[in-house]
């Protein structure tokens, strides 16, 4: 089960820095000039989770794998994309294959680096990557929609049913209002079946100079705003810190960024909030071999949660062994867990919880 964040944003705002930064590499080209990055490039990170170690030790496990995220640098857009300026069409397609867009916004000055639009105004900034990704969704529904009046007026009931769903997504698109602003309740599956752009969940990323990474400036703050105002997400990073951080030694990133004032890694930030994003929730597995951290999405029942590890394990699931993250480490372990009463037997229906620690039953 493999999720993605793709980074979006106009040139020059830092985002091959972030990913840079975010996957230790420097496999996307951080240039000052527009497209540098041509294909999106793609990595996989852990996510950052205080829990494995404590569990480890818990569980007198050898090693600790965490679970992880993957993020796809998608080359900056530019006003007019939707009409293929900038290579705008490549780049649209690669946005419609990602689960969740992060968002950089510039919110430095900078006079060595250029701003495609003249200046730093991050809030216009996210306007125009907004309007090229509603047009561009707009444009894709217009088309869609012309195919299905021919079949509904056939009596094609599921042409018919696709007409409900996306002529409202249509008229909020019209409005200048992203998709995502009138999905029919209930049908948001169906909606995400669309590739919508503006139906994907966003996180911005406020990329600012080395002095505001602690406590931001005047250009994070409306973006702050902003995306209270929208239900978004919000993060401030200084890239130019974190791909100085990525390149230390793990030893000494912590009193590095202490010297700055700052608490943690923005990195680790923007993962947890693209994790948070998608709606993704963590179980554990915690033997003498290892404790690992397993993926599923917030909701998910026992026997799906056990396809995560492998599909025979759903295929046969009887029931999963249960505790929860704070009696497992509390108690000392599965057996004080078990001795306590805390361990509990769970069957098909169960929804795994956040923090669950779970051995599954089953048999093929």
């Amino acid at each position: 089960m493999g999720f993605n964040c793709g980074i979006v944003g106009l040139p020059n705002v830092g985002k091959s820095t972030l990913f840079n930064a975010l996957t230790q590499t420097a496999t996307a080209q951080a240039a000052n000039y527009p497209f540098c990055t041509i294909e999106p490039n793609t990595g996989r990170v852990a996510v950052p989770d205080a829990r494995l170690a404590v569990l480890a030790e818990a569980g007198k496990s050898q090693k600790v794998v965490p679970t992880s995220l993957e993020f796809v640098d998608i080359a900056g857009l530019v006003r007019g994309a939707s009409r293929g300026e900038g290579l705008g069409n490549q780049f649209l397609a690669n946005i419609r294959e990602v689960d969740a867009i992060i968002h950089v916004l510039r919110c430095f000055e900078d006079d060595d680096i250029t701003h495609v639009e003249g200046g730093v105004d991050p809030v216009r900034d996210a306007e125009i990557i907004e309007t090229e990704l509603m047009l561009a969704d707009l444009e894709s529904l217009e088309r869609r929609q012309t195919n299905l009046q021919k079949k509904a007026r056939g009596n094609d009931r599921e042409a018919q049913a696709q007409l409900a769903l996306i002529e409202p997504l249509m008229a909020a698109l019209r409005e200048g209002q992203p998709a995502r602003t009138a999905v029919p309740e209930g049908q948001e599956k169906e909606a995400a079946q669309l590739q919508l752009m503006t139906t994907k969940p966003v996180l911005y990323v406020c990329n600012v100079e080395e002095g505001a990474a602690a406590t931001g400036n005047r250009h994070s703050e409306a973006v702050r705003k902003r995306a209270e105002a929208e239900g978004a997400g919000m993060v401030v990073v200084s890239a130019a810190i974190e791909a100085e951080v990525s390149q230390l030694p793990e030893e000494e990133r912590d009193e590095f960024l202490e010297g700055l004032g700052l608490a943690d890694s923005g990195l680790d930030r923007v993962i947890a909030a693209g994790y948070g994003l998608l709606g993704l929730r963590t179980y554990f597995t915690v033997g003498p071999k290892e404790t690992r951290a397993w993926t599923i999405t917030s909701g998910t029942r026992a026997p799906q949660a056990a396809a995560v590890i492998h599909n025979d394990f759903e295929r046969g699931f009887i029931a999963c062994e249960t505790i929860a993250y704070d009696d497992y480490v509390t108690t000392g372990g599965e057996a004080g867990a078990r001795e306590a009463g805390k361990l509990r037997i769970e069957g098909k229906d169960y929804v795994v919880q956040d923090g669950d620690v779970l051995l599954f039953r089953f048999n093929v």
